[in-house]
């Protein structure tokens, strides 16, 4: 029993390093962790060098809707979806994996990551709570995240039909969803 404890605890560890190193708040660490929050504190500023940030998490499912960062969620999110149905993980291992593969896929592109691991991970929550789902766009058949009583035989996504505004600026690459 107390073998399993201690190798229950190290891997609670593990994946705490593993969300720091991808940049996790320290609220992602309690709420996916057992460890304490005086234990979680110490780790992250040893593995990080420096104290978690303050504030709240971002708690709105408006920043997923808007364009640029609704294709980088929902590149995420059918990474993550792919990996719940291929891969036998637990959920925090999934969204870890997911993020790692998106990160790689944005950086393949030449993309900045518009998503931070814990937007993503607040992302899995919203699918999870019904507050956000992915809808196949009429025209590329691309799912894509929408809310959940999107119309999807009328949705178009951000890639179809870009903003009017879009590309305007800085030079964009676009990531290919197909």
């Amino acid at each position: 029993m107390r073998v399993k404890s201690i190798l229950t605890e190290a891997r609670q560890i593990e994946r705490a390093v593993q969300l720091i190193h991808l940049g996790a708040r320290l609220q992602v660490l309690e709420s996916e962790t057992d460890l304490s929050y005086e234990r979680l504190l110490r780790l992250y500023k040893e593995v990080s060098g420096k104290s978690p940030s303050k504030g709240q998490l971002p708690f709105s499912t408006d920043w997923f809707m808007t364009w640029q960062p609704n294709i980088h969620a929902s590149l995420f999110l059918n990474i993550h979806e792919y990996l719940n149905k291929a891969a036998e993980m637990d959920e925090i291992d999934t969204v870890i994996k997911a993020y790692q593969l998106y990160q790689e896929q944005t950086q393949a592109q030449g993309l900045e990551a518009m998503l931070s691991v814990t937007r993503a991970w607040r992302l899995v929550k919203f699918v999870d709570n019904g507050m956000l789902t992915l809808t196949k766009c009429s025209k590329c058949n691309g799912q894509f995240v929408t809310h959940p009583h999107e119309i999807a035989r009328h949705f178009v996504c951000g890639l179809c039909n870009p903003p009017a505004r879009a590309g305007k600026g800085r030079a964009q690459g676009s990531i290919q969803m197909h």
